[in-house]
């Protein structure tokens, strides 16, 4: 092993609201004072009750993923798992999110676009 993952960083234009929705999403505690980062306008973070950490770095020109166009592509997104896929769908609109291919229930999952454009994934349980 060379090194352990700190955290994954989102891009995007605004780094406090998109840290308070994934908040919203996933729980945790925005911008818990950690020595390994300081905390300003241009980068946040979310430390979930699991140990991950979620950071958001803002960028001037950012520009959302185009899913599932390949000119702009997603290039990685967050698999959510849920127990009730039609709850966390009202949840997740309710917090600001997109759908982007939330059609077939029966499927088990469904698409989304956070606030900045970034897909993630609905998985039922």
């Amino acid at each position: 092993m060379i090194g352990r993952l700190q955290c994954t960083v989102l891009d995007c234009p605004d780094v406090l609201a998109l840290a308070r929705f994934y908040q919203g999403l996933l729980g945790g505690e925005v911008n818990r004072p950690d020595p390994r980062w300081s905390l300003d306008a241009d980068w946040a973070t979310l430390h979930l009750d699991g140990g991950q950490v979620l950071a958001f770095q803002r960028a001037e020109l950012y520009l959302p993923p185009a899913w599932p166009a390949p000119s702009r592509p997603q290039q990685f997104h967050l698999d959510i798992g849920v127990p009730d896929l039609a709850a966390a769908r009202k949840a997740v609109l309710a917090l600001g999110a997109a759908p982007l291919d939330d059609g077939d229930p029966a499927r088990g999952w469904h698409v989304y676009a956070d606030p900045a454009g970034h897909p993630f994934c609905l998985l039922r349980d």
